[in-house]
């Protein structure tokens, strides 16, 4: 698969390069898009509105959340799957993003690693399994990281609300007051170079689940972006996320 890569010169866009480079799921570079100054073995354009003449089979968007509205305008124009792997959209962004899945396919995640997702899945279940529990998120990051509390933290919460409808979402805690029955918590940590740190901890009075995912290496979400990339290819127009790509892996190993 050909992919024209947003982001190109980035911390991501790194990572996926070099997966390209490795042959990772088949996948090629047909062309970059970045504004930043550099020097590559393949075709980069200064923004979205220059590209041209390019064949490509999807669009990985690893840029800014502000790209969103250009990036999907540009996949729908040239009629290819987009793999939108930023976080922190305004309202007017979820709309292009949106927008554009009425006429091609959109993978949209918060957060591009599988383990995640997984995560995800499991704190679900446990929440359920345990509805009168207190539930708090903690999320690490680097020092970097510019929104807070994370897209994943968020969607994490959000997951849970799922199944716990009668719960809300607090993010950060100070002053005097009794933490609220139906509050889901989410703490940001901004210290060092931590990758990514998500941690769920549902507690009764009498047991603890923690459950926890760490990221090693942003390799794991280039290659998630990838396998996206891979999976979103001849799907019909709407929006995908880790969810769909997780239960047709499921199928294909024959898990119910």
């Amino acid at each position: 698969m050909r992919i024209l890569l947003c982001g190109a010169r980035g911390y991501m866009g790194k990572e996926i390069v070099k997966l390209c480079e490795a042959g990772f799921r088949g996948a090629t570079l047909a062309a970059g898009i970045d504004p930043s100054e550099g020097e590559e073995d393949f075709r980069i354009f200064s923004s979205a509105k220059e590209v041209e003449g390019v064949e490509a089979d999807v669009i990985v968007d690893f840029s800014h959340h502000t790209a969103a509205a250009e990036i999907t305008e540009l996949a729908a124009g040239l009629g290819i799957p987009a793999v939108v792997a930023t976080t922190g959209h305004t309202e007017a962004e979820l709309d292009a993003i949106y927008r554009a899945a009425r006429s091609i396919p959109v993978f949209f995640a918060a957060n591009m690693s599988v383990g995640v997702a997984l995560l995800c899945e499991l704190a679900k279940k446990a929440a359920a399994a345990f509805p009168d529990a207190d539930i708090e998120i903690v999320e690490r990051h680097h020092t970097r990281k510019l929104d807070a509390p994370s897209g994943t933290a968020l969607t994490l919460a959000k997951e849970i609300c799922e199944v716990r409808p009668e719960a809300y979402i607090s993010t950060g805690r100070s002053g005097r007051s009794v933490r609220d029955k139906n509050e889901i918590g989410i703490q940001s940590v901004r210290i060092g170079n931590v990758v990514g740190d998500h941690e769920i901890q549902i507690a009764t009075e009498a047991e603890t689940i923690t459950l926890k995912h760490e990221a090693h290496s942003r390799s794991l979400f280039a290659q998630g972006a990838l396998s996206a990339a891979s999976f979103i290819i001849g799907k019909s127009a709407g929006i995908y996320g880790m969810k769909d790509m997780l239960a047709k892996e499921a199928v294909e190993v024959g898990v119910k």
